[in-house]
């Protein structure tokens, strides 16, 4: 490849780069959708590079590079569209309403919901994502503190921080553990190694936080839920979707996506199913219609992977990740560098650090591989901005949970941060 770092087209990109994803982080303020400044940004590097690769007389390379990303990018795609609908399906049969209403009638404590509900978060959010794990309990903690904000405050924080620990230590919890095992640098059950660490970094806030819990007992919800035919059908072949899916890769040594398309042909035969059963009995609730839930993914979403997966590919291709690699893991270490990414990733989103970090691709044994993992997934939780999940119940829980409420506990999610890390590096001593 040519180093072009210093190089205009090299130089354009990186303003290009900056641009867009100060748009990003401006996205509540421009109501402009993430997806669209990356998007842009992505087509206008790779057409710099190439003309770059053009002018250099070395165009045929250009093909092989974007072909190579472009396959990582497939995919990616193809697992979280499957992944995606799925749990859209779960919630068209009200499974996440059952949840919510028998949470909110158990007629706890203020403190033990508090645990009850970040618990929840933790274990919740390793099978599916820590965006709809912190929205379906951020719902169960408003419900129940509507005459306690401090409650509400508490639990939002507890459950942004659980969701994203819980999301670290299985392949399934979150994009960037998704990227790490698909990429082959960690197999599927190594991810569990960091599980202790992961449960750590919430304990220790979760802990500190409790004190802070007003006591007391929220008067408890009378709400009959009940889930629509075929709920439980869809539950269990989501979790052998994904025990295809590792199946495929593990023992057949093929793509993971191509497992979890196999899944998503198991949930559109239930569907046929249902909507025949249901159609003759003329129960309404009981039709499925499996490509309404695909029509409803998160478009936004999966094309700002595109956009974000493209332009740092692309600054990888112009140089930029040699020389960020060459500072982090050769001159400060692995070790630092993965705990200062990791931190990184409460102002910067975690996908592209890890993208970024994969591209590089450090010579690092296991046991670093299980610590960028970890510090990328739990890192974006010291700050309310810093993941889905904190800004997704920014907008839930309007007035209540902010980012300076969040900010003022910074601190205390910052040693559970640290404290992770610190277990990690007894625990898993033998992976290093």
């Amino acid at each position: 490849m040519l180093d072009l770092t210093s190089h205009w087209a090299g130089i354009l990109s990186l303003v290009i780069f900056a641009a867009a994803y100060v748009l990003v982080v401006l996205e509540e303020t421009t109501h402009m959708r993430k997806s669209k400044p990356v998007m842009l940004a992505a087509g206008l590097i790779w057409m710099l590079i190439g003309i770059a690769y053009a002018l250099a007389g070395r165009s045929e390379e250009t093909y092989e590079l974007s072909a190579h990303i472009i396959e990582e990018y497939g995919e990616l795609f193809l697992f979280l569209l499957v992944a995606i609908t799925y749990v859209n399906t779960l919630e068209e049969r009200r499974g996440f309403e059952v949840l919510r209403a028998k949470l909110v009638g158990l007629g706890l404590s203020y403190r033990g919901l508090f645990l009850l509900t970040g618990g929840i978060a933790f274990l919740l959010s390793g099978i599916l994502d820590n965006l709809t794990t912190a929205l379906v309990m951020g719902t169960v903690v408003m419900a129940l503190g509507s005459h306690s904000p401090r409650f509400v405050t508490l639990g939002c924080i507890s459950i942004v921080v659980a969701a994203n620990a819980g999301g670290a230590f299985t392949p399934f919890g979150d994009i960037t553990t998704l990227m790490v095992w698909q990429k082959g640098k960690l197999e599927f059950f190594e991810f569990f190694s960091i599980f202790f660490p992961s449960l750590v970094n919430w304990l220790v806030p979760a802990a500190i936080l409790y004190f802070a819990v007003p006591h007391g007992t929220p008067v408890p919800h009378e709400e009959r839920v009940r889930a629509k035919p075929g709920a439980l059908g869809v539950a269990i072949l989501f979790g052998l979707t994904i025990a295809t899916a590792v199946s495929f890769k593990n023992f057949l040594h093929l793509p993971p996506a191509l497992g979890m398309m196999l899944g998503l042909g198991y949930l559109q035969i239930w569907s046929y199913l249902l909507k025949q059963k249901g159609t003759r009995r003329g129960d309404d609730d009981m039709v499925l219609e499996s490509f309404h839930q695909i029509q409803r993914v998160e478009w936004d979403t999966l094309l700002f992977f595109f956009g974000i997966i493209f332009a740092v590919g692309g600054l990888g291709v112009l140089g930029y990740l040699t020389l960020a690699s060459q500072l982090l893991y050769t001159d400060l270490g692995p070790t630092s560098a993965n705990v200062i990414i990791g931190a990184l990733s409460a102002i910067v989103d975690n996908i592209p650090l890890m993208f970024a970090v994969l591209t590089m691709d450090p010579q690092m044994s296991h046991g670093q591989w299980l610590l960028i993992t970890l510090t990328c997934g739990v890192g974006g939780s010291m700050l309310s901005i810093g993941s889905a999940a904190g800004v997704a119940l920014m907008g839930q829980a309007k007035g209540a949970y902010t980012f300076f409420a969040h900010l003022k506990w910074t601190w205390a999610i910052a040693l559970g941060y640290l404290a992770s890390i610190a277990v990690h590096l007894v625990l898993n001593a033998h992976h290093f």
